[in-house]
């Protein structure tokens, strides 16, 4: 069978393009004699019919960049696109905050007791978990009474 014939019948065996079929050169008698669509999956069975790898984009560059990154370099002021808020991960930045808050709920129980169980210990916490407080200060300024 032509040859021609040969590759189409393969590159839909293979699932690839015409141009991506490989064959064996020093086999070329045996994909000459081929006569069937199962010939041709013995042959690619047998290796002497391939796919052949097209070339990739090199990631050699990449690798370094992403060392140098990793490292801490090219992260300068050039390089920032949108502001640190948005640069930065939600959820950290919450953990930080809750943990601050609650930390500092504790103290204040701890030194005016009557103040945070008239504003109640426990709604305090479920407020600072419900985001309510936009930082220490102003679950202080809660506590002592100053605005609610």
């Amino acid at each position: 069978m032509r040859q021609k014939k040969v590759r189409a019948m393969a590159a839909e065996i293979l699932n690839c393009s015409r141009k991506d079929v490989w064959f064996d050169p020093k086999q070329a008698d045996k994909v000459k004699g081929v006569m069937t669509r199962e010939d041709v999956r013995g042959l690619v069975k047998e290796k002497v019919i391939m796919k052949s790898r097209g070339n990739s984009q090199s990631r050699a560059r990449a690798r370094v960049q992403q060392a140098k990154r990793k490292k801490g370099r090219k992260s300068g002021l050039g390089k920032r696109k949108g502001t640190r808020k948005a640069r930065s991960e939600k959820k950290p930045r919450w953990m930080i905050s809750v943990r601050s808050q609650r930390k500092m709920l504790r103290r204040l129980r701890k030194e005016n007791p009557k103040a945070v169980s008239k504003s109640g210990y426990r709604r305090l916490y479920k407020r600072i978990k419900g985001g309510y407080f936009k930082g220490k200060n102003y679950l202080k300024a809660v506590v002592e009474g100053k605005n609610d």
